[in-house]
């Protein structure tokens, strides 16, 4: 292994020699300096991994030593020692990006925490991380052979994400293949948890089943509302609650959480039957035949999800809700910048929404794209370019705005995504909708053990175009192809995001609730 170099400068370096020998028996290279002119010059020779610094020095100060070493190297640590407890020089100091602060006299033990908390920080922090998860292997992979119920579910996948997590940001690596193979193993069971269930949640026992897509307005929202806050809701489509984890830390800044739950999108996890049953507070079945105008089939023409305001609209009407409604879509840049300007029409409104595409929009174009392909190469890629295009889109500015006035913000979407990589061949005519997760038609041909079927979709409360539709949802990461052009299209579709069938990744999605901090 490479020895860690340091860089040490002080005018008083002979009365540091104790401490230098304390490190070089710990296996540090030490290099030293008495002023600032000789510290830049090595800089500018060598390289170091981090500087301990000299505040007071003859000549060159160690802020003006900083402020030259920081021209040459501008990612090197450097670490302040003065003997000085002035407000107005560590606030100097922390400002000019100093990676650590620290008062004489030091001792060695003082010295070399500093070195581990700046230099070893991801190597222990990595393999502390791969150990936690290593000795929580087990205790997972039991609970997921058991016989979970929705809630338990929630929990699981909570767990899951958290290691994803962790595990992302770690420099070793050496988990990240078993990570995998044990949430495979987890969505297996949660597909044949959902195969087992999904029916039983609809009918007339709706107060039993777990918070679906159709109850957050009914369960989440109205409440809010009867206890007179003003509200605005952020709808993120096609947002997985990993994705939601990263964008946390953002709304953080300015909000303080006060629920933060994972409910279920109902089948298909697709826009227009999650967050059309969004809006309405409606089954998809229902939908088409209370609000037939506002219901537009697979193969009918234009976008599925116009009407969403109106059906918003007759929810609020059926409940008696009198609270004006400000409604909204970001689809592009411009319609972006306009939300941000009606920060006033926003504010009027007891009851805002805001619905957001640019995730649902990303997915597709990386399928499309290779560009983007490249960009989010795998899930830990795909969520650090969702929180780039957040924090520097005009909804963060929005959000940033709104957490100067009395209002709650609710985040939440209608359906996650999945990774697909698993084919399954289907044969169905052409008249069969084009989604690679779920189809449906009449006398399609499949394996039925491969996939959950709804051979009357009234069952799921969902329309048929006709007497014989079929319905049928690929689990895990399957997707469905046809057998011409097989090769061709697994190759163009293999490691795509895709939605629409059952998935923890698809189907548990989160409601946040916040707060302004103010």
């Amino acid at each position: 292994m490479k020895k860690i170099r340091i860089l040490w400068v002080d005018d008083e370096i002979d009365l540091l020699k104790p401490h230098i020998l304390f490190l070089e028996a710990k296996g540090y290279e030490v290099v030293t300096a008495t002023n600032g002119m000789d510290a830049i010059e090595l800089v500018q020779e060598e390289f170091f991994d981090l500087i301990f610094l000299d505040e007071m020095m003859p000549g060159l100060t160690g802020l003006e030593t900083l402020a030259q070493i920081k021209e040459i190297e501008p990612n090197v640590p450097v670490v302040m020692i003065t003997r000085s407890e002035e407000e107005n020089i560590m606030d100097e100091a922390i400002g000019s990006k100093m990676a650590d602060y620290l008062i004489k006299p030091v001792n060695p033990n003082q010295i070399l925490l500093t070195i581990k908390k700046n230099v070893d920080r991801n190597r222990l922090v990595s393999e502390k991380t791969t150990s936690a998860y290593q000795s929580q292997f087990s205790q997972i992979g039991m609970k997921i052979n058991e016989q979970l119920d929705f809630y338990e579910w929630t929990e699981l996948y909570r767990k899951l994400v958290f290691w994803e997590l962790e595990l992302s940001s770690s420099e070793q690596g050496t988990m990240d293949e078993v990570l995998f193979m044990q949430k495979n193993e987890a969505n297996n069971a949660f597909v044949r948890y959902v195969k087992k269930n999904y029916l039983g949640w609809f009918g007339n026992n709706v107060n039993e089943r777990p918070l679906m897509s159709p109850d957050i307005f009914r369960n989440k929202i109205f409440p809010a509302l009867d206890e007179g806050e003003k509200v605005f809701v952020l709808v993120i489509d096609n947002l997985r609650y990993d994705q939601w984890r990263v964008l946390s830390p953002l709304f953080s800044e300015y909000y303080l959480m006060e629920e933060e739950e994972l409910f279920g999108s109902i089948l298909p996890t697709a826009t227009m039957y999650a967050r059309n049953a969004m809006f309405a507070g409606l089954m998809p079945s229902e939908i088409k035949k209370l609000y037939p105008e506002y219901w537009i089939d697979e193969d009918g023409k234009g976008s599925k999800n116009q009407f969403e305001e109106e059906l918003l609209r007759k929810q609020m009407a059926r409940f008696g809700r009198k609270e004006s409604l400000y409604f909204d879509k970001i689809q592009n840049l411009r319609t972006g910048k306009k939300a941000t300007e009606s920060l006033n029409g926003i504010l009027k409104c007891d009851l805002s929404v805001l619905v957001v595409n640019f995730i649902d929009m990303l997915s597709h174009a990386r399928t499309e794209m290779e560009m983007i392909k490249e960009l989010a190469g795998d899930e830990a890629a795909y969520r650090s370019l969702t929180e780039s295009w957040f924090r520097h889109s005009s909804v963060m500015d929005l959000i940033r705005d709104l957490s100067g006035h009395d209002v709650k913000v609710m985040v939440t979407t209608d359906h996650g995504s999945i990774r697909v990589q698993n084919p399954l061949k289907i044969i169905g005519d052409r008249n069969v909708n084009t989604n690679l997760r779920y189809k449906h038609g009449k006398n399609l041909n499949y394996n039925r053990k491969e996939v959950f079927e709804l051979t009357r979709p009234s069952d799921g409360y969902l329309p048929a175009i006709n007497v014989s539709t079929t319905f049928v949802f690929a689990g895990n990461q399957d997707f469905f192809l046809y057998p011409n052009n097989f090769n061709q299209h697994l190759h163009y579709y293999k490691n795509t995001f895709q939605h629409g069938g059952i998935s923890l990744e698809e189907m548990l999605i989160p409601f946040v609730s916040l707060v302004p901090k103010g």
